[in-house]
């Protein structure tokens, strides 16, 4: 398996199950999030989830959720979620995850 592909089934699996109709979800940032958004819009569209609505990390991941029909709103407006998928950009020895300091972190953390 590449790694592309292991991203790809980490991002559909967190949504497969982590993710329910009636959830307020943090969307994440990067490459192996855009996944899990892909994952929500597939979701969504066929019907398999109702009622959700994500507040994104990143206006890249606001972007592609708009693209994807998702519905938004932001922290103001949601101060409470149920779940939040986001990659790590390491894991140590003791599986505490890292997260980088790209354009995105201060939302990332927030979210």
């Amino acid at each position: 398996m590449s790694k592309e592909e292991a991203k790809k089934l980490a991002g559909y699996k967190s949504v497969d199950d982590h993710v329910t109709s009636g959830m307020v979800v943090g969307l994440g940032t990067g490459s192996t999030a855009y996944y899990a958004v892909e994952r929500v819009g597939q979701k969504l569209q066929s019907g398999e989830l109702k009622d959700i609505v994500c507040i994104p990390t990143s206006e890249r991941t606001k972007e592609q959720a708009e693209s994807l029909k998702i519905p938004l709103c932001t922290l103001n407006e949601k101060s409470q979620l149920d779940v939040a998928i986001d990659g790590a950009d390491a894991v140590d020895p003791s599986l505490a995850l890292v997260k980088g300091g790209g354009g995105a972190l201060l939302r990332e953390k927030m979210v």
